[in-house]
């Protein structure tokens, strides 16, 4: 199979609310606050279901954090179940969306669980083991869910994670590329694994899952770095044409032992090169719902800014500099300037490289600086789509230039799962 990069611009045109809409949408909130452009947030979904070419998409929750927001796009067509970051996280999910429309959204927990208390539970509810699969990628998974709840437990669901990372030197660890997450990837490993579930009483084998970072979540079009940007698309091609044999043999093999309801595979940043796999039935994407940061450098698609925050300028210390309150909210991940938010509008500001953005103040200079005054709103984008939700304890939906709601982040509900 031949994987291309088009040389081309993105598609469609991002939609970009003015400032003077969402200064005017807001003028009434107190600051700090945090909005969703509803216009961009639906965009970003159509172009999801586009760029998919009709594989189904499960929403990753990690990137979205807000239950009102799941819903919103779990009603569209193209969207189908949840991938969820932790077992609490997916049993108040069934919880809360039991008795709706959304009671029968089956939801994978795609990092394994330590948790005790909530494996209790969820061997403890019918409706949520009939929706809720756990990832593992040993047999010290198992052993772990055992000693939880006893060897004669219900049946729970299971999905096999696969390491779909890049080893290019002959499969050899020593080069290894992509992110760190399961010790099975080979084909032979997941059967051998798949066949260890198949003999333990009280699991069910129901899926197989890899995240492909070495292509979702590296851009291949880094800003001023051409030359970057054509060794990334080299890599992440190579690691395509490896990964879709790999995978389908690892698929096959499985199939074998357990007939697979689901293979899911991708992340936002390589729809185009996953659905080009015919083992993966699924893909799964989040943050090109939201359109942060870390999204900018991509050859493939371009998200508009659909979440954003606001701060205000609170000193004017020096010609050129204005300082604003707050604004520290980094993301996680590797320590260096891609974590920082982004100044988003007014345009021509930039953090200044001595105080980044920070806990109590944030210094922004530019070309805008000496234009902004006392009280002005300064807006930014996190570098990434869901740990915004973790500051914000509620979104502020704006439509053009009103505010028609104000929902609930999963910390606004009294949730934080990590």
């Amino acid at each position: 199979m031949h994987f291309t990069f088009q040389d081309r611009m993105p598609y469609g045109c991002p939609v970009r609310l003015s400032r003077d809409s969402l200064d005017s949408a807001t003028e009434h909130l107190d600051l700090p606050l945090a909005v969703v452009d509803l216009a961009a947030f639906d965009a970003n979904a159509a172009d999801l279901v586009r760029r998919a070419g009709g594989r189904p998409i499960r929403v990753a929750s990690k990137s979205v954090r807000c239950r009102a927001l799941l819903e919103r796009v779990l009603h569209r067509p193209g969207f189908a179940g949840v991938m969820s970051y932790a077992l609490p996280e997916a049993l108040w999910l069934t919880r809360v969306w039991a008795g709706t429309d959304l009671a029968d959204t089956d939801i994978l927990v795609a990092y394994p669980t330590a948790d005790h208390s909530a494996l209790r539970a969820l061997a403890a509810d019918d409706s949520a083991r009939r929706l809720v699969s756990l990832t593992v990628d040993s047999v010290e998974h198992l052993d772990l869910i055992d000693a939880a709840l006893g060897a004669d437990h219900p049946e729970i669901r299971l999905c096999l994670e696969l390491d779909v990372s890049w080893r290019p030197v002959r499969g050899s660890d020593k080069v290894h590329i992509g992110a760190r997450r399961s010790p099975v990837f080979t084909p032979q490993q997941a059967a051998d694994l798949a066949a260890a579930i198949e003999a333990r009483p009280g699991f069910r084998l129901v899926g197989l899952m890899g995240y492909e970072g070495q292509i979702a979540g590296m851009g291949d079009a880094p800003s001023g770095k051409p030359l970057l940007g054509r060794v990334l698309r080299w890599v992440q091609r190579g690691s395509a044409r490896e990964l879709t044999t790999r995978r389908a043999a690892a698929v096959a093999a499985v199939n074998a032992v357990r007939q697979l309801e689901f293979v899911n595979g991708g992340g936002t940043g390589s729809i185009e090169l996953t659905r080009q796999d015919a083992s993966v039935t699924e893909i799964a994407a989040g943050s090109g719902l939201i359109g942060p940061g870390l999204f900018d450098h991509y050859s493939r698609f371009t998200p508009s800014p659909a979440v954003l925050f606001a701060v205000p300028v609170v000193r004017r210390p020096a010609p050129g500099i204005a300082t604003l309150l707050g604004g520290g909210y980094l993301a996680s991940g590797p320590a260096n300037r891609d974590r920082l938010p982004v100044p988003h509008l007014p345009e021509g500001l930039r953090l200044l490289t001595m105080e980044g953005a920070g806990e109590v103040q944030t210094p922004v200079s530019g070309a805008g600086a000496d234009r902004l005054r006392i009280g002005d709103r300064v807006w930014f984008r996190h570098a990434k789509a869901g740990e915004l939700a973790e500051r914000f304890a509620e979104y502020h939906l704006v439509d053009g230039e009103r505010v028609v709601r104000t929902l609930p982040t999963y910390r606004g509900e009294g949730h934080s799962f990590g």
